[in-house]
């Protein structure tokens, strides 16, 4: 997977969480500054400048804020359990339901893309409540030549999330080529897929996925309370057919194991969605998703797609670094 270097695309942390790493690496694992550079993959001079700044802004004084450094703490022991280019963690919140944990985590979402997007690329978008809440943190520049591509369809009936909706903003918002998923989220039949693709235009936007520069996704738990379900995109029998199934993870409307492969339900068939395999050869990843109980379908996402950003909460941070041991 390529990396988003941190010379040519200023990251999410380059304002706040890399400074604070290399704080954190300084004072409190005792490397040089030398060591310091060649770990964050910036210069050596910088590495002094990020110092400076974070006495002066009395960040690290003789220890560095708890809350903070738990949060850098979690993000590098991410990054080193999974070999992740970055990890974001932001403080969970203190209401932890699913609109708070989106807000929170989209809002990290949101800051990144505005520093990482940069003129040529063209981004793929999944969708989802931490998606959507990503808009309110997304302060791009307009850019040049950009293309969002949506990687799966759409809903009829829309209660809170619509796929096709969060394509077309955050292009404008990027002043971007937008490149929408007109095909319902699920159809009858393995057939109707095939000519959806073949007759109806689509093929455009699995041409466009081959050859992502960005793959943006977030994924969810299944459950009673799991999005698929609360919205109505799936009916309590699938449900239970699916849990069934051995499947621990809906990433965009793919029904997946522990082990981050499909499981067998002819659901999995049916859904139009750019397939996983195809997102995996995207040239950076990015799974955005909160909450202890999303950290099973993160991994399970991990695996199924590879990652190199992961921007998530203290609580999925370490229920997954529990995982991995």
């Amino acid at each position: 997977m390529a990396k988003l270097r941190r010379d040519t695309n200023t990251t999410y942390t380059e304002a706040s969480s890399l400074r604070l790493r290399a704080a954190w690496l300084y004072y409190n694992e005792g490397m040089t500054q030398k060591d310091v550079a060649d770990r964050l993959g910036i210069s050596r001079s910088t590495v002094i400048r990020m110092l400076d700044e974070a006495l002066r802004r009395a960040e690290v004084q003789i220890w560095i804020s708890d809350d903070i450094g738990d949060c850098v703490e979690l993000s590098l022991k991410l990054e080193k359990a999974f070999g992740l280019d970055e990890a974001v963690v932001v403080p969970t919140p203190e209401k932890q339901d699913a609109a708070a944990l989106a807000k929170a985590v989209g809002l990290a979402l949101g800051q990144f893309l505005t520093e990482v997007v940069s003129d040529d690329m063209t981004i793929g978008v999944g969708w989802g409540r931490t998606m959507t809440a990503s808009l309110s943190g997304f302060r791009p520049p307009r850019r040049e030549n950009c293309k969002v591509v949506s990687l799966l369809g759409g809903i009829v009936a829309v209660h809170q999330t619509n796929p096709i909706d969060y394509t077309w903003r955050l292009a404008s918002q990027l002043g971007a080529e937008c490149y929408m998923f007109l095909a319902p989220l699920l159809v009858d039949s393995v057939a109707t897929k095939r000519a959806l693709i073949d007759q109806c235009g689509l093929k455009t936007i699995y041409d466009l996925a081959e050859e992502l520069d960005l793959a943006i996704v977030s994924c969810g738990d299944i459950g009673p309370h799991s999005t698929s379900l609360s919205e109505g995109f799936i009916s309590n029998r699938t449900l239970k057919e699916l849990i069934a199934a051995g499947c621990v993870c809906d990433t965009m409307f793919n029904f997946l194991d522990a082990e981050g492969r499909a499981v067998d339900h002819e659901i999995n068939e049916r859904v139009m969605s750019v397939d996983l395999d195809t997102l995996r050869k995207a040239r950076h990843i990015v799974i955005a998703s909160g909450g202890a109980h999303r950290a099973i379908p993160i991994h399970a996402t991990m695996k199924r797609i590879g990652c190199n950003t992961l921007i998530t909460d203290e609580a999925a941070a370490r229920e997954l670094l529990r995982l991995a041991e």
